[in-house]
């Protein structure tokens, strides 16, 4: 089963592969054969409901980096499961869709690998145990989500959003690593199967609060809390395809995912049931709000995703069981009527050529089964029987409704969002149906099967998910529940509701829905006029955070490249001295000084006069060849240190070196001016001299530092006893460069390599530069030339 598991996880980023070659085989129609890959990966997670629904746990994976006790590693619990159902499940739909949708598209082909890359990243994500794992496929959604949401890509607006979107996430993915890096520090704990069952390690810690906000910000930028919700909208750039996938069942939840992954560990302390509660019914009543403004059928469903996620936050964080267990059921339902109805608006778009609400009318007849999938999804939103968007609602105010002022402000909240979304939800599937068919509609209907077989499957999927409540109870809803909560939780809701509140506060949704509805051009007027007056946003916002951040850049780019060699320099070796003094003296760790040996053989002393003739006659030459040969005599005076120490193998190297170098420069220095050009002031030499003077005088404390500490003898040994046994080599130092540090000694003689091929270039480009010069100059002077 673990095989089968990984080989499954793979499937989609196997099937991206091949799904150009099968689209152009194939056309539109290779939907039908790449729609196989969700259905089996669907198929695979099915088969661990009797299992999953039992309580019990499915687990697997290998060891990836076993010194860092990093795994390649998977669980699936009930949460894990329903959101790889909902994943596959829908995705199966949605590859269908995009046949029909993109029917024609001259990179369609290249469309499936992106949406196959996205399903293949999410399933990864809800299926992670170890961290690493998780994060990696956390970006990947992220890095593939912008390839989606920027696929036309010749389009401003569609770049526009979809670098947005990356930013944004891709900053919270930032956080979340943090976050996860914390986490294992203070448990020592690289798994999240481990982790949950870890009750208290992380809310008793004294870090349990930088963990909380790390933890919040990846969770609330992937999941469009406000006022981090302007990405979401702005993704509709997307084809309705992307829109549908990402609106439903994958990337806006996964932030949902990661909170309710983590409520066991982290919830229950009162800035949990604080912060998640005031953010998710802001995120609510915000989102609705600007869906009442829209007429885009495709951003008024964005919006009401943002209030969504939003009402999925504030449950969660509630702290109730019965808000945990309508949480769990709001994410199925909103995942079934809000995937149906982008199809919808897709479809309508697709056939009636535009999206706007107040030009669409009278399609009803024209697009019969679109339409009945729309009103049944509507219903659903709106929280009506017999879908199971009612049984959602019902259990919202279930888990609302208690004693104390805070649980009554947050049943309000619920109850103008959901009339709200009542209202967006009926404005969507009843106002481009109803009325008096235009005649520029007239070419509309329900278009082929690809079209509409994906809203039709979710519609009546809602209405046999709440028939079979019981069924759908015990093998999805509690299990899920039970994983979120992190211990037993009942949930036995039904279409025949008990009389009490829940039903009380659900009937008053109903009449202030159907009243804000008869009302919503007004509505929409009122909040155009407030839009208008406030003026900003965090869309406005987000623009001008980079422009300064671009102006930011270039002005640091100026300070810092300022294009001149001799500041790079002076920088490179200032940062170097500090560097090494400051952790010297503020830890204490100077070096002693030495004391002079009593007996200095006399060719010591000699080579050593040698070395400072050589560095005398470098700081005084006149001109630069001068320069490089006295600059020569330094190497060689090492080289002939390291003979007298017993090192002939190194001084050879050295000679070898020293003699090239001042060839190959000399060389290159026969191209240029030799002449003096040192036209620094005073004040210049002697800032240079200092920085010389200190740096110089870092490295020695440096050096006598570490020529003062107890000799590590662990390396040496290692290569003598191994050279032979591993090498098959006698000479130490050869054996290491070759083999023990071959990839890096192939990438010395490779920067080597870059270095003359560099130097060989710039001699061409001086050489003829140089000639152009002369030939304009004088270009009868032949000799010159």
């Amino acid at each position: 089963m673990p095989s089968t598991t990984l080989f499954v996880l793979l499937l989609p980023f196997l099937a991206a592969l091949f799904a150009p070659a099968l689209t152009r085989l194939f056309r539109h129609n290779a939907a039908w054969l790449l729609a196989i890959v969700p259905a089996v990966i669907f198929w695979h997670f099915a088969t661990f409901l009797p299992e999953i629904s039992n309580g019990e746990v499915v687990t697997g994976g290998y060891r990836w980096i076993p010194a860092f006790n990093v795994n390649f590693s998977w669980f699936v619990d009930g949460l894990s499961l329903t959101f790889a159902l909902l994943i596959s499940g829908i995705g199966v739909l949605i590859v269908l869709y995009s046949g029909g949708y993109l029917k024609g598209h001259e990179h369609l082909g290249r469309f499936f690998s992106f949406i196959l890359m996205f399903m293949g990243s999410m399933l990864g994500l809800v299926v992670s145990d170890s961290f690493l794992m998780f994060f990696v496929f956390w970006e990947l959604t992220s890095i593939t989500s912008f390839l989606l949401i920027g696929f036309d890509h010749k389009r401003e607006a569609s770049r526009r959003a979809a670098l947005q979107a990356l930013v944004v996430t891709g900053g919270g993915g930032l956080f979340l690593l943090a976050g996860l890096l914390l986490i294992w520090n203070v448990t020592g704990i690289s798994e999240l199967s481990l982790l949950l069952h870890s009750h208290g390690a992380l809310a008793d810690s004294p870090f349990y609060l930088a963990i909380f906000v790390l933890v919040l910000g990846g969770a609330f930028t992937k999941s469009a809390q406000f006022p981090l919700h302007f990405w979401l909208p702005n993704a509709m750039e997307a084809p309705t395809p992307v829109s549908a996938y990402l609106h439903s069942a994958t990337m806006v939840k996964t932030g949902v995912y990661l909170l309710m992954r983590l409520n066991p560990v982290l919830g229950g302390t009162a800035a949990w049931e604080t912060v998640l509660p005031i953010f998710g019914g802001a995120t609510l009543i915000v989102g609705t709000l600007l869906a009442v403004r829209q007429t885009d059928l495709k951003l008024m469903l964005a919006y009401t995703t943002v209030s969504s996620l939003g009402l999925l936050v504030m449950l969660t964080g509630f702290g109730h069981e019965k808000a945990v267990a309508a949480a769990v059921l709001y994410l199925v339902a909103h995942s079934m009527f809000k995937g149906a109805l982008f199809m919808v608006a897709g479809g309508i778009d697709h056939e009636a050529g535009t999206r706007d609400v107040t030009k669409l009318g009278g399609l009803m007849s024209a697009m019969p089964i679109t339409f009945s999938a729309a009103f049944a999804s509507a219903f659903s939103m709106a929280g009506l029987p017999p879908l199971f968007g009612f049984l959602a609602k019902e259990e919202i105010y279930a888990g609302l409704w208690q004693p104390g002022a805070w649980p009554l402000l947050l049943t309000l909240v619920a109850i103008v969002g959901n009339g709200l979304m009542f209202v967006i939800g009926f404005a969507v599937a009843l106002k481009p149906f109803l009325g008096e068919k235009r005649q520029e509609f007239s070419h509309a209907h329900d278009g082929p099967v690809l079209l509409w077989i994906g809203p039709a499957v979710l519609a009546v999927l809602s209405l046999l998910t709440a028939l079979f409540s019981g069924l759908t109870h015990r093998l999805i809803s509690i299990p899920m529940a039970m994983a979120v909560e992190g211990e037993k939780v009942s949930v036995y809701i039904s279409l025949i509701p008990p009389i009490g509140i829940p039903l009380l506060l659900s009937g008053i949704t109903i009449v202030f829905g159907i009243v804000a509805y008869r009302n919503l051009e007004r509505m929409r007027a009122a909040m155009v006029a407030t839009l208008e007056t406030i003026g900003w946003g965090p869309d406005k916002g987000f623009d001008q955070f980079i422009r300064g951040t671009v102006r930011l850049s270039f002005a640091v780019t100026r300070v810092i490249q300022s294009g001149r060699m001799e500041f790079y320099m002076k920088v490179t070796f200032l940062l170097l001295i500090v560097a090494i003094l400051v952790p010297m003296v503020l830890f204490d760790e100077l070096p002693a000084m030495p004391q002079w040996p009593e007996r200095v053989a006399l060719y010591e002393l000699s080579i050593m006069a040698i070395a400072a003739v050589g560095l005398i006659a470098v700081i005084f030459a006149r001109d630069r060849l001068t320069a490089i040969v006295s600059l020569g005599i330094q190497g060689f005076a090492v080289a002939l240190l390291f003979m007298l120490f017993g090192a002939p193998d190194l001084s050879f190297t050295q000679f070898m070196v020293e003699t090239l170098s001042v060839v190959i420069l000399a060389l290159a220095m026969t191209r240029l001016r030799l002449t003096p050009t040192d036209h620094r002031p005073i004040g210049k030499r002697l800032s240079d001299v200092t920085i010389s003077v200190v740096g110089a005088g870092a490295f020695l404390l440096l050096l006598l530092k570490v020529t003062q500490m107890p000799f590590d003898l662990t390396l040496p040994e290692f290569f003598s006893n191994y050279s032979m046994s591993i090498a098959y080599g006698r000479n130490i130092v050869n054996v290491i460069l070759v083999d023990f540090r071959g990839t890096d000694t192939w990438g010395e003689i490779a920067v080597v390599m870059v270095a003359g091929l560099a130097i060989l270039s710039l001699i061409r480009i001086s050489t003829k530069r140089a000639a152009a010069a002369i030939a304009a100059n004088d270009p009868n002077d032949e000799e010159r030339r």
